[in-house]
């Protein structure tokens, strides 16, 4: 991992996308359920706040192995959080067509 500084850029960047996603389906499509997209926007906004504040602060500084173990379960807790909003729009975007 290069930097704390980056992850928390990577987080905004992944995550905005999503949002980003949901806002332009919401707009371009009149059919979609606006209700469970809004709840993708939801949960996707709370799983930022919490990812960013969790960067912010590491568990077991003083052992490095702890530290990166750390952060690599956040990095994969946020390409997990974008794949599942994103599988749960395009079921959506299905569902509405």
């Amino acid at each position: 991992m290069a930097s704390v500084r980056r992850l928390k850029k990577d987080i905004d960047s992944i995550l905005s996308y999503v949002l980003s996603d949901c806002f332009y389906v919401l707009e371009k499509n009149s059919k979609v359920d606006e209700k469970k997209v809004l709840k993708i926007v939801e949960t996707t906004m709370i799983k930022h706040r919490e990812l960013r504040l969790r960067a912010n602060h590491p568990d077991g500084k003083q052992d490095s192995k702890l530290v990166k173990k750390y952060y690599n379960n956040i990095i994969s807790e946020l390409l997990d959080t974008a794949d599942n909003a994103f599988e749960e729009l395009s079921t959506e975007i299905k569902k509405a067509k």
